[in-house]
């Protein structure tokens, strides 16, 4: 779940579902194959080098001297493309652990970061770690800076869960960056920093009203707020049934709701299923706690 609001380019959460699977196998034909990809309708490309998690274990194999070794993927997607859910993340992040863990490589999923990320970016079109570090390594981090990797992962206080709903349509990532604008005036800067500032030190001491007060993005989602009908009513509906706070989880369509506890999270999230049935939308809800192990060895 990239941005979480306020945090847009710089922060991520990981949930526990949904998330893609990817099986891989040793081949006697040289290179990364993709195989097979189920439940995406034929929309991802099965050419190693134009899927992100092709390029991820290309990326791999590269760094540890074997670009012709044969590795085979199959990849089972269970996420929604185009949802706002780090979907290409997803199969960036578990092709890398999968090859890794094949290979016997012994790297941690911090070292092998740069390699799913660099899947990621054929998606992205930009060096984001919203997406990618926590599909990997879990938790909720910040980015401090993309190119230098530098990730700090924050403190989640306990009973904390998160209610995602995912409408019935899609917002492509590039499509919806065009619309952001370049420049924002000053004032909004300043809110929008000191509410940045305040949410992490409010993870970091449990202190959940803070993190209510603090979880507003007044830059970026009111310019994609028009790309999903009824947003406003949702987030209304989630904010009545006492999340402590809601907005566009990624680049949309998806819209998450940030609780204190599960029982909060279930009602916030039917609420928010309502408002989006009003408008013609069908939807499905996730809901989980934060997910502090990302990609996982089945």
């Amino acid at each position: 779940m990239g941005n979480i609001g306020i945090g847009f380019d710089i922060m991520g959460l990981a949930i526990e579902q949904p998330g893609d699977e990817v099986i891989a196998r040793l081949s006697n034909t040289p290179g990364v194959r993709i195989s097979n990809i189920t439940g995406a309708q034929g929309k991802l490309p099965l050419e190693a080098h134009l899927n992100t998690a092709g390029v991820a274990a290309q990326r791999l194999l590269a760094y540890l001297g074997e670009p012709g070794r044969g590795i085979e993927l199959d990849i089972h997607k269970k996420m929604p493309i185009n949802s706002g859910l780090g979907s290409s993340a997803a199969s960036a992040a578990a092709a890398t652990l999968a090859v890794s863990e094949l290979l016997r490589t012994g790297l941690s999923k911090r070292q092998l970061l740069p390699f799913a990320w660099e899947g990621e970016k054929i998606a992205s079109g930009g060096q984001q770690g919203d997406n990618i570090v926590p599909s990997l390594l879990g938790g909720i981090n910040l980015i401090r800076d993309n190119e230098s990797m530098d990730i700090h992962r924050l403190h989640v206080p306990r009973g904390v869960y998160i209610a995602v709903v995912h409408p019935q349509m899609e917002i492509g990532t590039r499509e919806a960056r065009a619309l952001l604008s370049t420049s924002i005036p000053m004032d909004v800067h300043i809110r929008h920093n000191a509410n940045l500032a305040a949410f992490v030190l409010g993870m970091f001491n449990g202190d959940l009203g803070l993190v209510g007060r603090s979880l507003r993005d007044d830059v970026v989602e009111p310019q994609r707020a028009v790309l999903i009908p009824g947003f406003y009513e949702v987030k209304e509906a989630a904010l009545n049934e006492g999340a402590l706070g809601c907005s566009i989880s990624g680049a949309g369509p998806s819209v998450f709701a940030f609780c204190a506890n599960s029982l909060i999270a279930e009602n916030a999230g039917a609420a928010m299923q309502k408002a989006f049935a009003k408008h013609k939308l069908e939807s499905r809800l996730y809901l989980s706690p934060v997910n502090q192990e990302g990609a996982v060895i089945c």
